[in-house]
């Protein structure tokens, strides 16, 4: 069977790139490769006509299909409906959520365009795995022109409650879509539960275990935690140091023997950044003899910057930098530094490596990988300590971290001391557990778990629904073997890649 990726951006290699390391693009061109398949979706460039053309290019066992938006288009289904309706309202943002019915038709007719598109380039045994909330719909659409494929679904953001799903206009019809997948995946089981909720709550769902059946249709929702490629990433972190880059000689340089403190996120809202920022400066005020001690490095490179939202966030980020520098910098010393631009993740896993505090503080996330590329990349002989949101979907699974409520500036600034005075054998175990948990559900083993579970899935019945799906029994969990886990002493033994589970199997109901 052939595998067939759809997502909002393709972006196709260079016939001579060399795969970067980590990475959700790296882990499905490599599915890709082993199976042999097609990646279809926006090719990022807006064209004044012609946009219902589609480009295929040949990389090895990948065919890459892309088709380009109109600028109507790019402003209704991408800026609209899917930045400006959908994303603030599954991160629990009604307050930011602005809906309009143009934006939504052009959602909804960008989807039935990509499904015309790519019904010319299926075949009748590929297996169609669609990404993110930008293309909800889209199975819906490729079963109304007589699709029976296996289609699955994995939604990388979270999913809110029925309550604030519900607020949006047509969620009800949209929600409803989701029956037209096979497999529906999400990242946390918080995340299952607001899910099928909601098909309950506005589509009158009948629910039996992770079966959730909408009219005729029955769909399977379970959660499947996203990982990171961590040896690949631990590997990029130790050469780094090695290595000694521009960015990290520099860094080492400016700090000299004063802590740091790092923050990586886009410039997003739903980051906490200006939280993050005002909870740092709250850390000095009630620590006065910190202060020229440690400093807080944020990486937050400007995402969406015509988004008026985003705008905003980009300016307020700055004030409050320049508000608490002011008030608490010396001549020789400031304590808060905001970049707001990409690094290599060469020069990322070198900051991580670098920095005694990784500050995670999203005010919601679906899963939030730097939380598992900081433990990554720490020195297992003297490890930082990670200060993780509980509102992220990596809390579900990192509970070694220093778990704080990112809205408490109080609560979050005592964490940071906690973790710049936590001794070092406590450091140690906590990185430990840490880096077991996510070398045991890694990148490699959450793209086996998902294809898996999607190809074990019976169809039957015209529409491709599994009229009388098998039922399976939750997965036992293991632990990651301590030989998984850098020694304190710096030895890295090989780390044995953990057998995904047989496709019969279904997650259980709490994240590995």
């Amino acid at each position: 069977m052939r595998l067939v990726i759809v997502s909002n951006r393709v972006t196709i290699p260079d016939r001579h790139e060399k795969a970067a390391a980590g990475g959700l693009a790296v882990a499905l061109r490599e599915a890709l490769e082993t199976r042999g398949g097609l990646w279809f979706g926006w090719s990022g460039n807006v064209v004044e006509s012609d946009a219902n053309a589609v480009r295929t290019v040949q990389r090895g066992k990948v065919t890459y299909a892309v088709t380009d938006l109109t600028e109507a288009e790019r402003q209704t289904y991408y800026l609209g409906f899917s930045n400006r309706a959908l994303w603030p309202n599954m991160h629990y943002r009604l307050g930011l959520t602005e809906f309009s019915r143009t934006d939504y038709a052009g959602y909804l007719a960008v989807n039935r365009r990509f499904a015309k598109a790519l019904i010319a380039l299926l075949e009748p045994d590929d297996v169609v795995w669609i990404h993110d909330y930008h293309l909800i719909p889209l199975a819906a659409e490729l079963r109304r022109r007589g699709v029976r494929n296996r289609i699955g679904y994995f939604h990388h953001i979270p999913w809110p409650p029925a309550e604030v799903f519900g607020a949006l206009p047509f969620s009800a019809t949209l929600i409803s879509t989701m029956a037209a997948y096979d497999l529906v995946g999400v990242q946390t089981v918080v995340d299952v539960r607001n899910l099928v909720s909601g098909l309950v709550a506005l589509c009158g769902a009948k629910v039996d275990g992770d079966h959730v059946k909408v009219g005729r249709r029955e769909t399977i929702v379970q959660a499947f935690p996203i990982g990171i490629d961590v040896e690949a990433f631990r590997k990029l972190a130790a050469a780094s140091e090695r290595a000694a880059t521009r960015p990290i000689k520099t860094t080492k340089e400016t700090l000299g023997e004063r802590k740091l403190v790092i923050g990586v996120d886009r410039l997003d809202y739903s980051k906490g950044i200006v939280q993050r920022l005002e909870a740092f400066g709250q850390f000095l005020r009630n620590h006065p003899e910190q202060r020229g001690r440690v400093g807080l490095l944020q990486i937050a490179p400007p995402s969406r910057s015509d988004v008026p939202e985003y705008a905003e966030l980009d300016r307020q980020s700055d004030e409050v930098a320049g508000r608490l520098n002011a008030a608490l910098g010396e001549f020789d010393w400031t304590p808060i530094r905001v970049v707001k631009k990409a690094y290599s993740r060469n020069a990322l896993a070198g900051f991580y490596r670098r920095a005694q505090v990784g500050l995670v503080t999203p005010m919601r996330d679906g899963m939030n990988l730097v939380a598992k590329e900081y433990v990554a990349a720490q020195d297992p002989a003297d490890p930082g300590v990670l200060v993780l949101s509980r509102f992220a979907g990596a809390a579900q699974q990192m509970g070694e971290a220093l778990i704080v409520n990112p809205y408490d500036t109080h609560e979050v600034a005592e964490a940071i001391r906690t973790a710049l005075a936590m001794p070092k054998s406590e450091r140690i175990r906590r990185f430990e557990r840490l880096y077991a948990t996510i070398s045991a559900t890694d990148i490699g083993w959450w793209t086996h778990r998902y294809l898996q579970a999607l190809s074990g899935i019976e169809l039957a019945g015209a529409e491709s629904a599994p009229a009388n799906p098998q039922r399976r029994r939750p997965v036992a969990r293991k632990k990651a073997p301590m030989s998984a886990v850098p020694k304190s002493d710096g030895s890295n033994p090989a780390k044995p890649r953990p057998k995904p589970r047989a496709a019969k199997t279904t997650p259980v109901s709490r994240p590995a």
